[in-house]
């Protein structure tokens, strides 16, 4: 199927606003969708943002969150897509590793993430701004969720400069004083 990148894009952003429907964020009660929105916002931004990269930011949580499989995400958009949504799906996750606790599952995915393409840890890296961007800092989890996100950003080296910078300035507002 011939499409057009802006094309690829819409048929993504449908997608994913049909697979979220419902679906709100966990600690701002706010519609899903608008986090894969801003997400891809932030990955259309890049000086070598491709529409498949744009596809796959708004598509990034679909097959973690959502009754989405990865023949789905080939069907409609292609491998390329696919594999970078894949690559952005938590793999160490407690259902299928249960006998992890959430640090090493956590230890483990970020060394994943460490062999990704540099496409993929861009879109990954303007998730986590995201989502570093809506914690609330008075919530007892947001210490735990920081410390992973600094880790992550740690094993992910190569990634967008831009989009590191984004993530360390988020992370400053966490940082715990002893």
């Amino acid at each position: 199927m011939d499409s057009t990148p802006s094309d690829l894009i819409d048929r993504a952003k449908a997608f994913a606003t049909k697979a979220h429907a419902g679906q709100v964020r966990k600690y701002t009660g706010t519609p899903y969708i608008e986090h894969p929105e801003r997400v891809a916002a932030r990955v259309a931004r890049l000086p070598y943002a491709t529409p498949e990269m744009v596809a796959a930011a708004w598509l990034h949580d679909v097959a973690e969150d959502c009754t989405v499989t990865f023949k789905m995400l080939i069907d409609y958009f292609g491998p390329a897509v696919a594999a970078l949504v894949w690559d952005l799906t938590d793999q160490y996750t407690k259902e299928e590793w249960p006998d992890l606790n959430r640090a090493a599952r956590k230890r483990r995915e970020a060394a994943r993430l460490a062999c990704v393409s540099r496409e993929a840890k861009a879109i990954k890296l303007a998730d986590v701004a995201d989502n570093l961007s809506s914690l609330d800092p008075a919530d007892d989890f947001a210490p735990v969720f920081v410390r992973e996100k600094v880790a992550l950003l740690a094993a992910i080296g190569g990634a967008d400069e831009t989009l590191r910078a984004e993530v360390e300035e988020a992370a400053k507002r966490f940082e715990v004083r002893s």
